[in-house]
């Protein structure tokens, strides 16, 4: 998922409204009927539908289905969705079977506002946040500099950690990804400056250094692995992107077919091959509660 989730409840439902207006990210056909069995009952031979961002989820999902799913007998259809509503919804209502494009802050505060009970099954990959700087400088010259950071709650917190991960600002004790600015402890020197997180790259030459997401240092030309200063790092993060459910089909067969393939060393290579420049990297493993 590209982590710049900053809809508010009212821009979601409105892009819910609009988004489902359109014929291409909104398939009116459905991938199951209501009467078809789910969960551990569901055939393993019929069709499995999964909604998915384009990038790199879809392409994710079109690897695993044109290289690797015919062998392990699953019939697997990709629905790619602009945008980070419909997918939920979609697998929710049953038009599709699974999702493929969030992660577990966006889910939890996604059901939460939605009474959706939809859940993760497995971890896959993550695009991380780097601190890159066009000054030449290093981490310990960052003090008494200025640094922009995301200025969404969700991005904030995570640019935070990652400082105080690195040693550049220290946060109170026991704060991490949920961290606000209120929650530095030592700013060691530093001055924040705050924008929306796709206007960041555009603003780079103006401070000392700043946090920007995976997605929009790519569009700005930046290379993760060889620019940035600091990366987060794949193991353990919580904004890892997972395959999800409605509640009650995790045990679908079908499902487990895929969320074993999606953590095959095959998935492995290609995520590390199609995207070296760092922009995402594999994340395997079992969703932390």
């Amino acid at each position: 998922m590209r982590t710049t989730v900053k809809l508010t409840a009212a821009v979601a439902a409105a892009a819910a409204l609009t988004l489902g207006l359109s014929a291409c990210s909104a398939p009116s056909d459905t991938s199951s009927s209501s009467s078809e069995k789910k969960g551990k009952d569901a055939d393993p031979t019929a069709k499995l539908t999964v909604a998915a961002s384009p990038t790199p989820h879809g392409d994710i999902l079109k690897y695993v289905r044109d290289n690797l799913a015919e062998k392990a007998g699953l019939k697997l259809e990709v629905r790619e969705f602009q945008d980070y509503v419909l997918p939920n919804t979609a697998t929710q209502n049953g038009e599709v079977d699974a999702n493929f494009f969030q992660h577990k802050p966006y889910l939890d505060d996604f059901n939460k506002k939605n009474k959706t009970d939809i859940v993760p099954v497995v971890n896959v990959e993550i695009e991380p946040l780097g601190l890159y700087t066009k000054k030449d400088k290093k981490l310990a010259d960052l003090a008494g500099g200025t640094i922009a950071v995301p200025n969404d709650a969700t991005n904030e917190g995570r640019a935070l950690k990652l400082l105080a991960d690195n040693g550049v600002i220290k946060l109170k004790d026991g704060v991490g990804a949920e961290a606000k600015l209120a929650d530095v402890e030592d700013k060691k020197g530093v001055k924040f400056t705050e924008l929306a997180a796709d206007q960041i790259p555009s603003r780079l030459a103006d401070v000392d250094a700043a946090v920007i997401n995976g997605n929009f240092a790519i569009g700005a030309k930046l290379n993760p692995a060889k620019d940035s200063i600091a990366l987060e790092k794949a193991e353990g993060n919580p904004y890892a992107n997972f395959l999800a459910v409605k509640k009650g089909n995790e045990a679908d067969p079908r499902i487990a077919k895929l969320a074993k393939l999606l953590n095959s060393d095959e998935v492995k290579k290609f995520i590390e091959q199609k995207y070296s420049n760092g922009a995402v990297l594999p994340a395997f493993g079992a969703v932390k509660s």
